[in-house]
């Protein structure tokens, strides 16, 4: 007769998240202004162990030097459409990494409430299977870090508390959030792979 093994008394816990480890990924991290999504998505995208590219929208909207329109300057026409072709370059970028197995890590403030610059148009963009991830701290760490920032990336202290109080809006959304008020970026990327993780698709998604 086998013998019966000691009781412990342990209740068995789930396996970690491992994390995202060599999965082709198509990322939007969403978060409000200091947020420190493109911190956090550069690094995520340079510490995996496979080829990753991070797309920053703010930086390809940049791409238009001459008749920029900033949306600081209010939200018109001329600004809605240089977001939707920013939105689209984007898009396509993202999709030609993935078509050549690079993952790819996109960062932009998406409002829940505000259909134009909305999830629905990246996933239109990019492809269904896009994974977005909500960063989002309290508002007294995005006004220290919205203080730190100059030029047009600058906002003023009214405008941040009102987008941060709009991206409450993510709050039962079902998607990841994380809040990194007391995570420093390492911190915040190994947070952001795994929820990451947690939300892959089935291999073969991509």
């Amino acid at each position: 007769m086998a013998p019966v093994p000691e009781a412990t008394g342990h209740i068995p816990l789930p396996p970690a998240v491992a994390g995202t480890g060599g999965a082709v990924l198509a990322v939007l991290l969403i978060g409000p202004a200091g947020a420190g999504k493109t911190t956090v998505a550069r690094h995520w995208a340079s510490t995996r162990p496979v080829p990753t590219a991070h797309v920053s929208l703010d930086d390809v909207r940049e791409w238009v030097c001459s008749g920029f329109a900033d949306p600081q300057a209010g939200w018109n026409e001329h600004s809605e459409a240089q977001y939707r072709l920013a939105r689209r370059t984007c898009g396509f970028a993202a999709r030609n990494y993935l078509a050549n197995g690079i993952s790819c890590i996109l960062d932009d403030a998406v409002f829940p409430d505000r259909p134009v610059v909305g999830l629905g148009g990246w996933k239109r963009h990019v492809g269904p299977a896009l994974l977005p991830v909500v960063l989002l701290p309290g508002l007294e760490i995005v006004l220290e870090r919205n203080a730190e920032r100059s030029g047009n990336r600058r906002l003023s202290d009214e405008e941040v508390a009102r987008i941060h109080g709009r991206m409450a809006g993510w709050y039962g959304s079902g998607l990841p959030i994380i809040d990194n008020s007391h995570l420093d970026v390492e911190g915040t990327a190994r947070a952001l792979d795994e929820a990451l993780a947690r939300a892959m698709p089935a291999p073969g998604g991509w």
